[in-house]
């Protein structure tokens, strides 16, 4: 039985008999731009992969709304984990997984990595805000961490890892907290020397010219990852132009999601029924396949035949 016909999983894995962190090390080294789809459970885990993504995204965002709250470290970490297992236990490509600030200090971010390790993940992305943050497109209180200090969660993450292949990504905060290009190149530089694995630099400018000058001057340096969420429309192949190595698409998945189940209920609500909506919605055989009930139906023929 190969690793994609276990129950759970899909076809068209990526990690093979790699780890997680080396098959996720191989998309960002080997694809530019490569795309990496946000998730928030196992089935949008599915979804992302039938349709071809070979990266993912645990996103906190997506997490914490799913759970009813808000990204502003309101989850536990329990809840978290929970969802993040959900995900790696659902296919077979690499998942990078949001870890926020790393929910306090250097102590609660190793030991946070650690779970992730364990649960299979590929890697954490930690963010230098200071805990508890606030979604980085609500407001402007975004106070960021010293450089010191968010360094020292860098270093206790990698010496706590298992395997050497595992990813942290530090992801500087310094464009949406107001402050400039230098700073941000100043902290991410920090965050590379202290044994980051890539950097994630973030803007929420409407146009891509802030993460332009930032790859231009980091030019090359160490990986590069990016979050296009509001400067969408820059094509990939400027992302390339300017060495971008991972591209996230972190929230659309869900908000998508969003906007179909609010289309869905507000017209089944009107009509007291739901033969409009019908025709329009994933039938039952295509939920069933994405769960691979094939699988246990297979199975139970070949099992409980041996059950006295």
């Amino acid at each position: 039985m190969t690793i994609d016909q276990r129950p759970g999983k899909q076809d068209g894995g990526a990690t093979g008999h790699r780890s997680p962190g080396a098959a996720l090390r191989a998309v960002l080294a080997e694809a530019n731009a490569a795309p990496i789809m946000g998730v928030h459970d196992g089935l949008s885990a599915r979804i992302a992969l039938a349709e071809g993504f070979q990266a993912l995204w645990a996103s906190g965002l997506c997490m914490s709304t799913v759970l009813g709250v808000r990204d502003s470290d309101e989850a536990s970490w329990s809840q978290l984990l929970a969802l993040v297992e959900s995900i790696v236990s659902s296919v077979d490509v690499p998942v990078l997984v949001d870890a926020d600030t790393g929910y306090g200090n250097f102590n609660t971010a190793r030991r946070f990595a650690c779970k992730v390790e364990s649960l299979g993940g590929a890697g954490i992305c930690l963010e230098d805000k200071q805990f508890p943050k606030m979604n980085s497109f609500v407001g402007d209180g975004h106070a960021l961490a010293p450089v010191g200090e968010f360094s020292g969660k860098i270093r206790a993450c990698k010496d706590a890892q298992i395997g050497a292949d595992f990813v942290v990504v530090a992801r500087t905060e310094a464009l949406i907290a107001g402050h400039s290009v230098g700073e941000a190149l100043a902290r991410a530089e920090a965050y590379r020397e202290a044994g980051a694995d890539a950097i994630f630099i973030h803007s929420r400018q409407r146009t891509v010219d802030e993460i332009a000058e930032f790859a231009v001057e980091w030019a090359g340096r160490h990986p590069l990852v990016i979050a296009p969420t509001t400067y969408y429309d820059t094509p990939i192949a400027r992302f390339r132009e300017l060495g971008i190595d991972g591209v996230i698409w972190a929230n659309q998945g869900l908000r998508a999601a969003v906007t179909a189940m609010h289309a869905a209920y507000a017209e089944m609500w009107r009509d007291r029924g739901v033969t409009g909506i019908e025709p329009r919605i994933a039938t039952l055989k295509q939920i069933f396949s994405l769960l691979r009930y094939d699988e246990l139906e297979a199975a139970e023929q070949r099992y409980a035949g041996l059950i006295n």
